[in-house]
């Protein structure tokens, strides 16, 4: 084959590579997936049998700051003064200790909701990446946070639900975790934060007014 016979055998070739190239775009909410999946429920299931009972103790002392809080503003003018200062001493005391140990916690959930979601997410990127590259996908948009510039898309173009199947069924759980839910609709994307429903800090109780 001589050079001119090359060239047009190459210019012939190209509308047909063309053809072939990945033009679609897609939408996922990568966050829900992650946290939509038979793992992803087992591990926030889990984490809510290993905090959940510091969280209710942190919610019983907030109730107990709360009371001492009500009696100091609705009988405080009858206390003895030693009395109504060692009461706002204790609600002071009691509400930094409550704070620290909520921001502790806080910070515990939050770390381990990271190493979870980072595990989890490599596997997931793996599986948006063969399943675009096998249907003709250029490229994926992660519609997760609200600051996405997608306001709108087709529900077709919406993966989540399909690439939560393809992990559930590439990373079975052991122990027959519940099916994942479906995940939102992404017509206009919102922000979706993990279901791992970790306690909030404590909120402070009101300072002491002296009567």
């Amino acid at each position: 084959m001589n050079l001119r016979s090359f060239l047009i055998s190459a210019a012939l070739a190209l509308p047909a590579l063309a053809q072939t190239a990945p033009t679609k775009v897609a939408i996922i909410q990568f966050q829900a997936a992650v946290m939509t999946t038979q793992e992803g429920q087992q591990a926030a299931a889990a984490m809510k049998s290993k905090f959940d009972p510091r969280k209710t103790q942190l919610e019983k002392r907030q109730a107990d700051l709360q009371a001492m809080q009500t009696k100091l503003q609705q009988g405080g003018a009858t206390l003895a003064a030693d009395a109504r200062t060692k009461l706002e001493r204790d609600i002071a005391s009691g509400t930094r200790t409550l704070n620290n140990d909520a921001e502790d916690l806080n910070n515990e959930v939050q770390q381990e909701q990271g190493k979870v979601f980072q595990g989890m997410a490599g596997k997931m990127g793996e599986l948006v990446k063969d399943y675009a590259t096998k249907n003709g996908i250029a490229v994926v948009l992660d519609v997760s946070s609200e600051q996405t510039p997608v306001l709108w898309a087709e529900p077709s173009m919406n993966i989540t639900e399909t690439i939560v199947k393809m992990y559930d069924a590439a990373h079975p759980v052991k122990g027959g975790a519940a099916p994942a839910a479906t995940p939102p609709a992404a017509n206009a994307p919102a922000a979706t934060k993990p279901p791992a429903n970790p306690p909030s800090a404590a909120p402070k109780p009101p300072a002491a007014k002296k009567q």
